[in-house]
């Protein structure tokens, strides 16, 4: 009898652990659901602004060519010889660092970027910040909700991206721990998706 009654009561404690585990899935799908409109309502009122000008008829690298909010991508897209890839192959996700995100680099890290001995480093950035496909923000919160609320991203340098959700941000955090928040997503391209980030990531130490 004592057997019988430790079994059911294992029983019931498994069937508790599934069904609080089920809860605890649901609840997080539910929060990245809503955390994912909240985005796309950021998203509507703030593209009118830095990406009003990009068609989605057009390349990634003819949108930002005409960005006044991208200049300094621009110029390193160019500098690591990514034009033509950006402009005809594809489908690319860009995670595009505004000027002002480029600015927070201190000293003259981007000076040097662009010397010719570092075009090498220069590449491995600009393509760090990009990923193969074409992956809006509902996917991205997607492959987060398959991961428990995290989900990994390989980039064209080879490297890994991380991102999470912070309330109702998309937070990307790359090889050294700095994090980057989308703060404009979906701007749609003839061969991709471009989301703005406020912080230039790495998948080393600049």
């Amino acid at each position: 009898m004592n057997n019988y009654h430790s079994s059911i009561a294992i029983l019931f404690k498994n069937q508790n652990t599934i069904l609080l585990m089920k809860i605890k899935t649901s609840l997080l799908s539910i929060a990245l659901l809503f955390s994912y409109f909240n985005l796309s309502a950021q998203s509507v009122n703030e593209v009118s602004e830095p990406n009003s000008d990009m068609n989605p008829a057009l390349s990634i690298m003819t949108n930002t060519a005409s960005s006044e909010n991208h200049q300094t991508l621009l110029a390193g897209m160019r500098a690591a010889d990514l034009e033509d890839i950006l402009s005809y192959a594809g489908p690319f996700t860009v995670f595009a660092p505004s000027d002002s995100a480029f600015e927070k680099l201190t000293g003259n890290v981007i000076a040097d970027l662009f010397l010719p001995d570092n075009k090498q480093e220069l590449q491995a950035l600009m393509t760090y910040h990009i990923i193969a496909g074409n992956f809006s923000a509902s996917k991205i919160l997607k492959a987060m909700c398959r991961g428990n609320g995290k989900a990994t991203f390989t980039t064209v340098q080879g490297d890994e991206l991380t991102a999470t959700m912070d309330g109702v941000d998309i937070i990307l955090t790359d090889q050294t721990g700095n994090s980057a928040k989308i703060i404009v997503a979906d701007a749609n391209q003839s061969n991709g998706v471009i989301h703005q980030i406020d912080t230039v990531i790495s998948p080393g130490q600049l």
